[in-house]
């Protein structure tokens, strides 16, 4: 997944995170780690379904 994929994708479950969380994710993708931003992301959704 490249860089822009993934901040569009990252874009549209924004109303689904925290700013903090938000933040933190984007700041991990454009330090170059996109797949482990990817798998944060992931995981901060699935727990969130968990919770909501």
């Amino acid at each position: 997944m490249t860089l822009n994929i993934f901040l569009k994708h990252l874009k549209k479950q924004r109303v689904r995170l925290t700013t903090q969380q938000y933040k933190t994710i984007r700041g991990q993708a454009l330090a170059g780690d996109v797949v482990g931003a990817n798998k944060g992301l992931i995981k901060l959704l699935e727990r969130g379904e968990k919770i909501g």
